[in-house]
């Protein structure tokens, strides 16, 4: 019913907040779907993620900016009135609340997505068991593995998909 990649956004976004692993697997999964447009809702989840990875860093510029994209594309897919499982207008009232807790530069607080299917929860919850995680904990600040995860990571990958994108795109100047 649901792709498998979204639970797995969901279990790290609303258990352990690992908003950075939040955005590889939907990154991933969005990579090899089909469609790879820009303003797909699994664009707008990512970046949602990426806002909560920024504020919780007191990176405010940044969540501002990435937040504001996701609001625009998560806003586009209103034919759904429940995204994914989730119910569309108390997410769009806690995004809204997000917003302006970011344009005050307040500090960061954990919020979770609000899923309504009973089946997804049943499978998010059931995945946070298996996983050690709580579903609906708070955000632990002090574990330096989850909050400062993109200085902690090995780039090796990364490098090297830039050098071939650079390679390639000389190639067909």
């Amino acid at each position: 019913m649901y792709p498998e990649a979204y639970i797995q956004f969901l279990i790290h976004f609303n258990g352990n907040r690992d908003y950075f692993e939040c955005h590889e697997i939907l990154e991933e999964y969005w990579k090899e779907s089909n469609e790879r447009k820009k303003d797909s809702i699994w664009v707008g989840f990512i970046l949602l993620a990426v806002s909560r990875y920024h504020h919780r860093r007191g990176n405010f510029n940044g969540a501002k900016r990435t937040l504001e994209k996701a609001i625009k594309i998560l806003s586009l897919q209103d034919c759904e009135r429940v995204i994914q499982g989730l119910d569309a207008d108390k997410l769009f009232s806690k995004l809204t609340k997000l917003l302006s807790q970011i344009n005050n530069e307040e500090s960061y607080q954990s919020i979770n997505l609000p899923v309504t299917d009973p089946v997804l929860i049943d499978a998010c919850t059931k995945e946070c068991k298996e996983k050690g995680f709580i579903w609906g904990q708070e955000s632990n600040l002090v574990d330096e593995l989850i909050v400062h995860r993109h200085k902690l990571r090995d780039r090796t990958y990364i490098i090297e998909e830039r050098l071939e994108a650079q390679k390639n795109r000389k190639g067909n100047e």
